[in-house]
């Protein structure tokens, strides 16, 4: 079952760090070719660690689309 939050990265303001990689403890964030952090919502079980941890504040957890 997929919680009803997930994580987004805004990718204009992520300095691609990698803290939010390594604080995901479900390995559900990765950074892309050194420019930006991802998240795989399948994966994202809607903890909010990584955007705890981003030093850029440019994580922000949303409800999961079809989720009420």
């Amino acid at each position: 079952m997929l919680s009803k939050r997930v994580a987004e990265v805004n990718r204009s303001r992520c300095v691609a760090c990698g803290a939010c990689a390594k604080e995901c403890p479900r390995g559900a964030v990765a950074v892309h070719r050194g420019c930006f952090a991802a998240v795989e919502p399948v994966r994202c079980v809607g903890c909010g660690k990584c955007a705890k941890v981003c030093p850029a504040d440019c994580i922000t957890l949303l409800e999961r689309e079809g989720q009420a």
